[in-house]
């Protein structure tokens, strides 16, 4: 073998070394990072499927609790807040505030012994607490998954590789400020 090919053989084992961990490395975090958008868009299904619901159980509520406007108003006005949320702050946010109103409305219907034995209220109470449970655990997941991700990128030699090929760390699903305190419900009104 001459000298040349020796050389030259070499060099192209020693660029494999090097490269061919890089590849792999990237290649990974371009699966989780995909992994973290598809969880996020599993709570997105999640909180549609909890956003349809709604109007149904509204409506049923609203045939025994006419006088409760405002907080149909503050449903409805948490519901727009959700569909238009464009990042996950945005939608954490906007969950927790119709995650309260709805604990509000559900209050309500303490109030009203003939809408808790309303066949069609029950169907819809059972299928939002089903969804609330979906969200619950798709929210679990995201974090899960943006844990293993936000590791990966800052991990020695990965970070370098995020750093060239901009991987940023992705946020975890939190709920806001105001989820953390009890709703305060007054009847006197």
């Amino acid at each position: 073998m001459s000298k040349g090919l020796k050389t030259t053989l070499i060099i192209i084992a020693v660029i494999a070394v090097i490269f061919l961990p890089l590849i792999g490395s990237y290649n990974s975090m371009i699966g989780q990072e995909q992994k973290v958008n598809a969880a996020s868009s599993n709570i997105d299904t999640q909180l549609q499927r909890r956003s349809d619901l709604i109007p149904n159980l509204v409506q049923t509520v609203k045939g025994y609790a006419a006088q409760e406007r405002t907080i149909f108003t503050d449903i409805a006005n948490a519901r727009a807040r959700l569909s238009g949320a464009q990042n996950v702050t945005d939608k954490a946010n906007a969950d927790a505030e119709l995650s309260g109103a709805l604990s509000r409305l559900l209050v309500v219907v303490e109030r009203y012994p003939d809408l808790k034995s309303n066949q069609n209220f029950r169907d819809l109470q059972v299928a939002l607490e089903g969804t609330e449970n979906r969200i619950a655990i798709a929210r679990q997941d995201y974090n899960n998954v943006v844990t293993s991700y936000n590791t990966t990128i800052r991990r020695f030699p990965n970070s370098i590789i995020s750093g060239i090929f901009r991987f940023e760390q992705k946020p975890y699903y939190k709920a806001s400020e105001g989820a953390k305190e009890v709703p305060k419900v007054d009847f006197t009104q």
